[in-house]
This record gives structure tokens, C-alpha cells and sequence, in this order.
């Protein structure tokens, strides 16, 4: 199942995003799951690059590479087990929201769970709220 986002379908993520806020469905029992999807990641591997005087020496290299966002169905172990069970065919994916930045993703993620009471009620996945966000980095960003 591919993603949407306004109701059209989501084949590549605007370039100028860090991620998105997601809403996922399971059409048989309209159980949701609200989570957020950063678009890249950071990773840092070792290169060997030869110098002018012939030695060799490693170097740090900070790369950037896309996310399995295409793929992803959240962290909730209930969900992906009722996914598995179901099949992907039996839940949509909604993007609710494109960010900017990583923690106006988090904050955003935060908004929606709360808004719509995630914790308190039982046709929600999610399990637990965890978020750790400073208001210098969000505050005029969203």
C-alpha cells in the first residue's frame, strides 16, 4: 500500500523536508496509529584515501541516504503484527503533515497524538508518548 498525502498519491518526498507525520488505518477494524517518518538519514562510514605522500589514511565520510519510509508501517509491535496477519492491502497510510525539521516533527507528532487522545482510547496503536523538544527549535518553524 503506498502512501497519500491530500488524497493524492505520495511517490517521492519534496526534497526540502526532514520528514512527515503519518496516520495508518487498518480498514477491517479502523483501529489508527499515529507516528512521524524522518525522510534521510545521517550515516557515517570509513573511506581509505591516499595522500600526496603516498600514505594511506582513514577518513570519516557523512553520507546521506533515504529512509525506508516507502516500506514503513510504524514501531507499534501490535500493528506490525496485525499488518503481517492482514496483510498491507487491508490498511491505508496517510501523510498528515510535512516538516521541516526533525523537531518539528517530533512536536507535530506530539500535537496530533494528543489531539486526538491516542492514550486514552482503545482504537488508537500506540502505546506510550515519548518526546524531548526545545521550544528554540521549533518556535517560528512550523
Amino acid at each position: 500500500m503506498s502512501w497519500t498525502y491530500q488524497g493524492e498519491l505520495v511517490n517521492e518526498l519534496p526534497e526540502d523536508i526532514a520528514g512527515f507525520v503519518y496516520l495508518i488505518t487498518c480498514i477491517p477494524t479502523n483501529r489508527k496509529y499515529i507516528g512521524k517518518k524522518l525522510a534521510q538519514f545521517k550515516r557515517t562510514r570509513t573511506k581509505t584515501v591516499k595522500l600526496k605522500n603516498g600514505t594511506k589514511k582513514k577518513r570519516k565520510v557523512r553520507d546521506k541516504i533515504e529512509s525506508d519510509w516507502r516500506e514503513y508501517y510504524g514501531s507499534s509491535k501490535e500493528l506490525l503484527a496485525d499488518v503481517e496477519t492482514l496483510g498491507a492491502d487491508q490498511f491505508t497510510r496517510e501523510i498528515l503533515h510535512y516538516c521541516k525539521s526533525k523537531s518539528a516533527c517530533s512536536y507535530i507528532e506530539l500535537r496530533e497524538q494528543v489531539k486526538r487522545q491516542v492514550l486514552e482510547r482503545a482504537d488508537y496503536y500506540n502505546g506510550h508518548i515519548q518526546v524531548r523538544i526545545h521550544k528554540s527549535h521549533i518556535f517560528e518553524k512550523i
